[in-house]
């Protein structure tokens, strides 16, 4: 039985709802306190014992392959200073066992088309796809990759990783039906992109994380592209639940939708105040502020 080794990372977006910053800088390289959005992304597939890494690229992304790329000047620069945690910090970007794979998507056609991008190297196997825009955070429990590869390998089914939604936010998501509405796994029936609310089945909706077997290939490879000629990924899933079993996965952890502002300043609060170096400090900040504000 295959196990889950290769994570696909769809990074060709635009990030529009951050202009000016991502004019020249993509969005995946943002900032949440001292960590780009694509190494918590990266650091999660790590965590689930994934070591090919598949970046699905566009133009004015090379700084995400020098962010995972050996820097010799900094490393040297910094051994030469006797800057030793951070050279530590630097080296370990990505574990030495782990590959860094690029694979250049020539237009923005839809996430179905930018994980179709991905099959030469993922061939036939089970993979994951990871959404750097949604930053999970496991808050103690394994990493929520984790938890979706171990129910994969349960099952040896397709995962889609899902929370509960404002039934009035389901026009912003992928819903699924499910054959029952409660318990963490659940098998699939249905999946309908961003339905209005009156017309969802569910308020069960898909956040950036899916381990997908390679029979998903072949149902993108028949897609008719939709609206704007993109294919969607969502569509796939449908056309595959016809063929094979598809679960659905409710997470432990708390999702940042840091492709908003709202959600990206939420991230960087609430992970700032857990961050070992500044947390404490940056939690009195806000407790002065908040007493400043009420006065």
């Amino acid at each position: 039985m295959k196990k889950v080794t290769k994570a696909v990372f769809p990074v060709a977006g635009m990030g529009s709802r951050f202009l000016p910053a991502t004019k020249a800088s993509p969005k995946e390289m943002m900032p949440v306190v001292d960590k780009p959005l694509i190494q918590y992304a990266v650091e999660e597939a790590v965590a689930a014992g994934m070591t090919d890494l598949v970046f699905i690229t566009g133009r004015s992304k090379r700084a995400i392959e020098d962010h995972f790329d050996k820097a010799y000047e900094l490393e040297t620069e910094l051994e030469a200073r006797g800057k030793t945690e951070l050279l530590k910090i630097v080296r370990e970007t990505v574990p030495a066992n782990v590959n860094c794979i690029y694979i250049r998507q020539p237009e923005a056609l839809g996430l179905g088309h930018a994980v179709l991008c991905a099959a030469p190297v993922v061939g036939d196997e089970p993979f994951a796809v990871l959404l750097a825009d949604d930053l999970l955070d496991g808050q103690g429990a394994s990493s929520v990759m984790r938890q979706m590869a171990d129910v994969y390998h349960y099952h040896r089914c397709s995962v889609l990783g899902v929370m509960n939604v404002p039934r009035e936010h389901t026009r912003q998501y992928g819903i699924v039906s499910t054959e029952r509405q409660d318990g963490d796994v659940q098998r699939v029936t249905g999946i309908v992109e961003k339905p209005k609310p009156e017309e969802a089945p569910s308020t069960q909706a898909v956040v950036g994380r899916y381990v997908l077997t390679g029979r998903i290939f072949e149902h993108l490879r028949k897609l008719t592209p939709g609206a704007g000629g993109e294919l969607q990924l969502t569509d796939a899933i449908a056309s595959l639940l016809r063929e094979e079993a598809v679960l659905s996965y409710q997470f432990k952890g708390v999702r940042y939708d840091c492709g908003s502002k709202l959600g990206y300043l939420q991230a960087t609060v609430e992970l700032g105040l857990k961050h070992p170096e500044v947390g404490a400090e940056f939690a009195a900040y806000l407790a002065s502020r908040a007493g400043v504000d009420g006065a």
